[in-house]
Order: C-alpha cells, then structure tokens, then sequence
C-alpha cells in the first residue's frame, strides 16, 4: 500500500514538472493583457488576440510552446518587422546621401561658378583689347566653353582634341581677318593648319593650357563623378529587398518575445548582431572597393591645388587666351611671311574690299584671380566626412542593434536570445558573405551573391580606376580605349551603338553623349543618354571582362 502511494506521488511530480516545462496553464495562468496592449498600439485589430496563452502548434516562425499569437498575429507581425527593417535600413542611409549629395551640389557649383566667372571676364576685358580681332571670333570662344562644361560634365570628349581643334578654327579665323583682299580656300587653310605646330602663332599658350587644363579639368570631373556614384550606390543598395530567410529572422528577433508573452524583453547584443551580419551579409561585401573608392577620392583632392590645380586653372582660362592672342599679334607679320613662303600667295579676289589698314593694339595683360578659400573649405570637410563613411556597411548591424532595435544593454539572463528570455552563447560571425556560413540565425547560402550588389561592386571598381588614372593626370576613358585597341573611348567596356557613339566633329548638329554623366546631375543638363542607364544586360557582362583585364596592369602609379 505504502508503495503504491509511492509510486502514484511520484507520476504526479512527473507530471507537474512537465507541465511547468511547456508552460501549461496548469501549472502558470499567463495573460496576454501585455500583448494585447503592445499589438494594439500598432494599429491591429483586437479581435483575433487571445485573452491568454494558448497552444503554439499553429506557429510557424516563433517556438511552438504556449503563445499569446495566432496564425494571423503572427503573420501580420512578421510583415510588420520586414517593413519596419526596410524603412530602418532607409533611414541609416539617408544621412549619408544627404552628406553626399551636399558634398556633390558644392563642388559642382564651384567648379562650374569659376567657369562661368572665366567666360564672363573673358567677354569683358576681349572686346576692347582685342576689338574685331574677338569680335569675328567671338563664336569659337563660346564654343570652346561649352565644349569644356560638356566635358566636366561627363560628355564623350577628348580634352586635348577640344583645345586643337580651337586652336585651329581660331587661327583660320583671325588669319582671314587681316587679309580680306585674298581668296583663302580649305586647301590653303589645311595647308595652313600644318605649319602651326612649328611656326606657334600662339606662342607657348596652348601648350601651358593644354598640360594644366587635362590634369585640372580630369581631376575635378572625375571627383564629382566619385560623389555622385557614391550618393547612387548607398541609394540603391538601401533599396535592396530582404530574402526570406532575414525576414524570418528579424520576425523572430524583433517580435517572438511578444508571442511568447515577454514583449519588454530586449534582444541579447549577440544575438541582434549575428540576425543583421546574417541579412545584410552581401551589403558588407560592399566594404573593400567602398574604402578604396573613399580613400582615391581624397587623394585625388591633393590634385586641387598648384599650378596645375582646378582652383587656378579652371577659373583662369582667360587668361591664357589673352596671352594666346597676345603672341598672334607680336607675330603676325612673321606668320604671314611664313604661311607665303610654305603655302604660296593666295588668290586676290576681285570682289573683296583692300587691305586691312594695319592697327597697332595694346596688349592684354590679366592676371589671375586668387583663391577665394572655397575650395580649401569644401576639401577640408569632404575629406573629414568622406573618412567616416570608410566602414559605413560593416557598421551597419551594430548600428541597427544599438539605435534602432532597443538591443539589451549586456548579454544576460533577461535579454531575448530567440528562443526564451536567458544568456546568448554563440559567437558573433565575421562580416561579409563567406563569414555566414555558420550563421546560427539566418540561413545564408554563401554560394549565391545578391548579383545587384555585385553589379554596385564593380562600379565602385570602375570608378576607383577612374580615379586612380586621373590621379596621373591621364583620362581613363581613353587610356582604356587605347590599352585594349577597341577605340570605342567608353572606357567601361560598353559597346558604341549602345552607349553612344564618340562626337563628329565635322558635324554641327550632333549632340555629345554624356558617356560618363554625373549621377543626380545630368537630368538637369537635358542630357539622359549615360551608359550607366543604357546599358543591357549584355553590357554588364562586358563591363565585368573589361573590369578584369584592366585590373590585370597596374593603374596607379
């Protein structure tokens, strides 16, 4: 008898120990009252919401024990965490934007003002220095500083041909001025266009202007174009949806702990940590051509100042077509003889008015304008915000867990670690893709890259070889096309009758393709026909092989 009851108390403890193990209402009467309050409060209905816990079988991302969520529940909360983390995500990155995208309106508005402030002094002082001498020429000036916006703003022009071929439709142009009396037909004037080089009209302007204009001009176009790529890629990427493997973990991370009925418990450091390495795995993989970008792009800034600079070059063009016309004058009696003497006499034309009555004009001397300390404060802050945005997409999870996601200030028994309110054991996973692939949180399958991503990766290449290339003063979007013997000058691999072909520029009506146009920018200038808009997928896989073979030679130097 004694051992019966023995026996019997034995299967009653055994029993009440397994209902407080599977949280039986028997053994705790749970309400849902916290629940019902926090689910409210985002604006679900109540309806649905048990008044307390009920069996978990019907779960199918939380732990299936006694819960305080329905099917619907949790549905409706796993949508709301996705959403919440996108919006999140967004939100992180949109203070990099705004930071890049003012960094990209200063500098695109200094370079472009100390343009404008050349042209205009250029159409104040020439007139009356030069009189008809500008005058008849006064088109070939104006066209020369469109040519020069088009290229800082991304056109597919050659720099060095832009200025040769000012430099000779400027001297056919004030050769006829002093000689109206003679027929000069194309012959005589392509006769004429071979001995500049050796007669130097101009004196030793257009050599000066053509050395410090390629490496001013590639400089601060190709920096903006950094600004603005950089601006591009945080934007597209922050849009890149979550799988459904994330969204299973975020669900669990973010709202399990109210299903379980402990919606104050917060997600242990570790925990919250390794679910957002898990999600945001392939952004991290961002980081390497991201620092290399940053790092070429502050660099590059040193290429700024001196003689060369874009604060004393791009504001002084003037200057050196003063000095150009200036020498035109001193010897234009010497070049006349010269020109006879290799071309022969021209033809008299009958109709044409006399000589032109020689007028002796004084020369233009203008000197260039000093800094104006705007470009030294844009660097000095450019370079300071550009060195914190370096580990921006390996900061990211800790920055999510710590400000977004109310992360438990210690790993302890009252934080949530997924499954229960208790301590946290698995280590933290590295960053990137091939960190995850024991990633206790979020299945991650290593062999299977976001091709999106990728594809920002190899942009971020792209333009850090750009950057390097115009580091030594070289314009990569023709040392490419001459390296690989293509000659389509794209530089990035896409094909002519895709992304444009180069400028005729034996035609006045064609319009420059802006190959290369700044991100954010182009719109404005009317011009949409970039190759990174144009391009199929069939140029993405071009890209990439050019990508490679440049990548094969050293590019900096």
């Amino acid at each position: 008898m004694a051992r019966g009851a023995g026996g019997c108390w034995l299967l009653c403890a055994a029993a009440a120990l397994a209902a407080c193990a599977r949280g039986d209402p028997a053994g705790r009467s749970r309400s849902c009252s916290e629940v019902r309050q926090v689910y409210g409060a985002k604006g679900f209905s109540l309806s649905d919401v048990p008044q307390a816990e009920i069996s978990g079988e019907h779960l199918r991302i939380c732990s299936q024990g006694y819960t305080c969520c329905t099917s619907e529940m949790e549905e409706n909360l796993a949508n709301r965490s996705r959403a919440e983390l996108e919006t999140v995500l967004l939100d992180s990155s949109r203070a990099l934007q705004a930071t890049l995208a003012t960094q990209l309106r200063g500098f695109d508005g200094h370079f472009q003002h100390l343009l404008n402030d050349s042209e205009r002094a250029l159409q104040d002082t020439f007139p009356s220095a030069f009189g008809e001498l500008y005058t008849q020429s006064a088109r070939a000036f104006r066209d020369l500083y469109t040519e020069l916006r088009l290229y800082y703003r991304g056109a597919d022009l050659q720099l060095e041909d832009t200025l040769a071929d000012f430099w000779a439709r400027l001297l056919e142009r004030l050769f006829r001025q002093p000689h109206p009396q003679h027929l000069l037909p194309d012959d005589y004037l392509d006769c004429l266009g071979k001995q500049a080089e050796a007669l130097r009209p101009f004196g030793d302007a257009p050599r000066e202007l053509r050395q410090r204009a390629t490496r001013a001009f590639v400089a601060a176009r190709t920096f903006v174009q950094g600004l603005g790529v950089a601006g591009d890629v945080v934007r597209k990427v922050a849009q890149v949806p979550l799988g459904p493997e994330c969204s299973r973990a975020v669900m669990k991370l973010v709202y399990c702990a109210h299903c379980l009925g402990v919606p104050s418990a917060r997600p242990c450091p570790d925990y919250c940590r390794n679910v957002f390495k898990g999600c945001l795995a392939n952004q991290a993989d961002l980081d390497a051509e991201w620092r290399n970008l940053l790092d070429s792009m502050v660099l590059i800034t040193d290429k700024f100042w001196g003689p060369s600079g874009a604060e004393s070059v791009i504001g002084n063009v003037h200057v050196w077509l003063a000095e150009a016309i200036n020498a035109l004058q001193d010897n234009r009696d010497t070049l006349t003889t010269k020109v006879i003497q290799s071309c022969g006499n021209p033809q008299v034309n009958p109709q044409g008015p006399g000589p032109e009555e020689k007028r002796h004009r004084g020369k233009l001397v203008l000197q260039e304008k000093p800094p104006t300390g705007t470009l030294e404060r844009l660097v000095s802050e450019a370079k300071a915000q550009l060195r914190d945005a370096q580990d921006f997409w390996i900061s990211l999870p800790g920055i999510l867990c710590s400000e977004k996601m109310a992360m438990s200030a210690a790993s302890d028994d009252r934080c949530w670690n997924g499954m229960a309110k208790g301590r946290y054991l698995p280590e933290v996973m590295g960053d990137g893709l091939a960190n995850q692939i024991n990633n206790p949180e979020v299945e991650v399958d290593v062999t299977k890259p976001d091709m999106t991503i990728r594809q920002h990766i190899m942009q971020l290449k792209i333009t850090t070889n750009r950057l390097r290339s115009a580091y030594n003063g070289e314009d990569s979007d023709f040392q490419d096309a001459s390296d690989d013997g293509s000659g389509s000058g794209s530089g990035d691999g896409c094909p002519e009758d895709i992304c444009g072909r180069r400028i005729n520029r034996k035609s006045s009506s064609s319009r420059t393709p802006l190959t290369h146009a700044l991100p954010g920018l182009s719109e404005r200038e009317g011009h949409k026909t970039s190759a990174a808009a144009h391009c199929p997928q069939a140029c993405a896989a071009l890209l990439l092989l050019s990508l490679v073979l440049s990548a094969a030679r050293p590019r900096w130097r």
